[in-house]
């Protein structure tokens, strides 16, 4: 498969256009409120499910595996970028979760993480949605930055298979997030407009982390793996567990299942 065109643009450039498209799946997910009022518990753990699968299959195909890749090549030692980066990542992602004030979907304020405030309701769920979608945006924006170092078919190929792996979760986590909003009292356009906005991140992330990429070339690896580690540190900390809520469990395990086999199969095939 021929990409050779797609090197006519700046890599800061196709990282803005590829999360532009993660952003706007996410905008069409939360146009789901506009014709459902509610969400099945069972089709909500199945959509969080596949979300998990998808970014636990994108963090080691279309991350991990590069950066060892690259790090083998320059001949330094393939695990050290990768573990590096790795708990580095999920220790930024720790640092945010324990400092931003947010609140998961379904809980009372009281239960809100972070640093307290007196901040309403809304801001604290929508900041707990934004905060899901910095370490894909992220993961994008690397992604498409690597293609400064090595802009082979097959690393183009990966980001774009990144980049369309993160849109397709992108669609049942927005109707996940714009949904409840309904049901937690906002009008249809309002949770549209939250459940939209949650996604605006994405965006912002992938640049910093495209010019990050391109400023300093040789933490290319570490980058790759910074972000691998944000995702799964999300992953584990709110969407396995908002997944796994319910009696419905074995549900949430096949989406997680599918969505990782969907991740896998269009880095292989795109790749």
């Amino acid at each position: 498969m021929k990409f050779d065109w797609l090197m006519n643009f700046s890599p800061v450039l196709l990282a803005l256009f590829a999360t532009l498209f993660t952003w706007s799946v996410t905008a069409l997910g939360s146009a789901m409120v506009f014709f459902f009022k509610t969400i099945n518990k069972k089709i909500l753990n199945s959509m969080l499910g596949f979300a998990a699968g998808v970014m636990i299959a994108a963090s080691f195909w279309s991350l991990l595996k590069p950066s060892i890749e690259m790090a083998e090549a320059s001949g330094t030692k393939p695990w050290i970028p990768a573990l590096i980066g790795f708990l580095a990542g999920g220790t930024f992602l720790f640092l945010i979760d324990k400092l931003l004030p947010h609140l998961h979907m379904g809980l009372a304020t009281d239960k809100a993480e972070g640093i307290k405030t007196s901040w309403q309701r809304s801001v604290l769920l929508i900041l707990a949605i934004t905060l899901h979608n910095i370490p894909e945006g992220l993961a994008v924006g690397v992604a498409f930055g690597a293609l400064s170092n090595n802009s082979d078919a097959g690393m183009v190929a990966g980001a774009m298979a990144l980049a369309i792996g993160i849109g397709l979760q992108n669609f049942p986590e927005g109707a996940a997030v714009s949904i409840p909003l309904r049901r937690e009292g906002f009008s249809r356009l309002r949770a549209f407009n939250y459940g939209q906005l949650s996604g605006v991140v994405e965006p912002i992330a992938g640049v910093i982390g495209a010019y990050l990429v391109l400023a300093i070339t040789p933490l290319l690896p570490y980058a790759l793996s910074f972000a691998a580690g944000a995702m799964i540190f999300v992953v584990v900390e709110e969407l396995i567990p908002e997944s796994q809520a319910g009696n419905e469990t074995d549900l949430s395990t096949v989406g997680a299942m599918l969505g990782f086999a969907t991740m896998m199969m269009l880095d292989v095939a795109l790749g």
